[in-house]
């Protein structure tokens, strides 16, 4: 499994292009970053480029597929994400699919699903795979909607496309549900990547009360090929934090 270094957690106060290199410096390949609109998409590309470092996934510019109305306004968002991610080299968008309107669970999941379904084209043309994102609601999004992997699982299956899937977030899957390992093997046709965070608190691995050493291991003997984006915020200073994930995790 590829480790995977979300740049807003860790650099967000340098400058995107030498985040990339100082990423390459500690060691690893590959990055992830969340809002591109300000970034500079052709030095991003060099930068990654140059430093031999992936730049995975970055969002969506709109998060709501749950109301129908919404509907056109994220796939005009989709369009123009994919066009931005094929500038930069990115393979993979996150979408949160928005809040719970009130409206019956059974309406709201068929109209991500419809929404879901219509980008169809939008992604065939670009080669971007669009990743669902389930998120906790105990803790840190209440009111929003797909709170289970589960149902992620079911809408992915539904929509029946190879470049719809999930991003699963052990982080927040642990606040809801649990059943990590079983979750993430017995799914992997829907998975595309992964986070993670200590919980509680969503800081260093180390410090929560799940065993990382274990649940990778079980994920790599599954057979995921992906990568592991450490979306947390670290309470060490973030190159003593990534040195000693690697300490911990890497050996």
């Amino acid at each position: 499994m590829r480790i995977c270094i979300p740049v807003p957690c860790f650099f967000g106060d340098m400058d995107f292009c030498g985040a990339i290199k100082r990423i390459h410096e500690l060691g690893f390949d590959a990055a992830e970053t969340y809002n591109w609109k300000n970034l500079d998409a052709d030095a991003v590309r060099h930068a990654c480029e140059d430093n031999g470092v992936e730049l995975l996934s970055m969002c969506t510019t709109n998060f709501d597929l749950t109301a129908p109305a919404a509907r056109q306004a994220w796939l005009d968002g989709l369009k123009e994400s994919c066009e931005a991610a094929v500038r930069m080299g990115v393979k993979r968008l996150i979408t949160q699919v928005g809040p719970d309107t009130g409206a019956r669970r059974e309406f709201q999941h068929e109209s991500i699903v419809k929404g879901l379904t219509a980008a169809k084209p939008i992604l065939e043309d670009s080669g971007v795979t669009i990743m669902i994102e389930p998120l906790n609601t105990y803790v840190n999004h209440p009111g929003y909607y797909l709170w289970s992997s589960v149902e992620g699982f079911e809408i992915v299956r539904e929509v029946n496309h190879p470049l719809v899937k999930v991003v699963y977030d052990i982080y927040h899957q642990q606040v809801m549900e649990g059943n990590i390992i079983p979750n993430v093997t017995h799914n992997l046709d829907c998975i595309a990547h992964l986070h993670s965070a200590g919980h509680p608190g969503r800081h260093e691995l180390q410090y929560g009360e799940n065993d990382y050493k274990v649940i990778f291991a079980a994920i790599d003997k599954a057979g995921y090929t992906g990568a592991c984006g450490l979306e947390y915020g670290p309470l060490l200073p973030p190159e003593e934090s990534l040195k000693e994930f690697k300490r911990i995790y890497m050996q």
